[in-house]
């Protein structure tokens, strides 16, 4: 089984895209694949097809399998810790690491994905982010980051981090912002800084992610 995290340099910046299209590339190869979001903010009940656990389903070809994909589920379009906190609910980092190696545990799949929550450094609980998550679980990362202006300094920030606390970096991805600058001079203009792990474009609406799955599956 090969297992990654999904994180990402900041919010909203492709990370469920890349992830479905990363699990249906590895589905169209004969591969079993399952995926795992301990906790998503800003989920409808009312409206599930639209969320990202959903979409994550969709890609396993469990399109019902939602609840699965994330146990925790909160309304606000918050950070986790602060949407469960209008629920009544507190996040404790100790339990989301314990559902993430329950289920880790249980998994008998070609790749298997774990999703975080905004980025890198974003809060999970009143006293834990993203970070402390992903080194608990010492998963590689494949770290999904934006081509807008800045993104090479959000997108190197994250990488030191992320190896200064012993995490290995398996791939970047690349996802096209909306509006942003020209994609490929971006993704060039990282290229002189970055040279460990691979890099991957996911231009805008639609990305083919066999090359991804080639890189991580090989």
């Amino acid at each position: 089984m090969r297992a990654f995290f999904v994180a990402g340099t900041g919010t909203d910046l492709g990370k469920t895209h890349i992830g479905c299209a990363l699990l249906e590339a590895a589905r169209k190869r004969g591969l079993s694949v399952d995926a795992f979001k301990p906790v998503v903010s800003g989920f409808d009940p009312d409206a599930p097809d639209s969320s990202d656990p959903a979409r994550l389903a969709v890609a396993l070809g469990r399109p019902n399998a939602w609840a699965d994909v994330s146990p925790r589920r909160y309304r606000a379009p918050l950070a986790p810790n602060l949407a469960a906190r209008l629920e009544g609910d507190v996040l404790r980092i100790h339990d989301l690491i314990g559902d993430c190696r329950t289920w880790l545990d249980a998994r008998d799949a070609d790749l298997v994905l774990v999703e975080g929550a905004g980025g890198v450094m974003s809060p999970m609980t009143d006293d834990a982010t993203n970070l402390d998550l992903m080194v608990a679980l010492g998963l590689p990362v494949l770290l999904v980051a934006g081509s807008y202006l800045g993104t090479a300094s959000h997108l190197l920030t994250a990488l030191e981090v992320l190896r200064a606390r012993g995490l290995a970096v398996a791939a970047l991805v690349i996802s096209e912002s909306l509006d942003a600058p020209d994609l490929n001079q971006t993704v060039e203009m990282i290229r002189v800084f970055e040279r460990q792990a691979p890099i991957l474009v996911a231009p805008r609406p639609a990305w083919d992610a066999g090359e991804l799955a080639d890189v991580l599956l090989r």
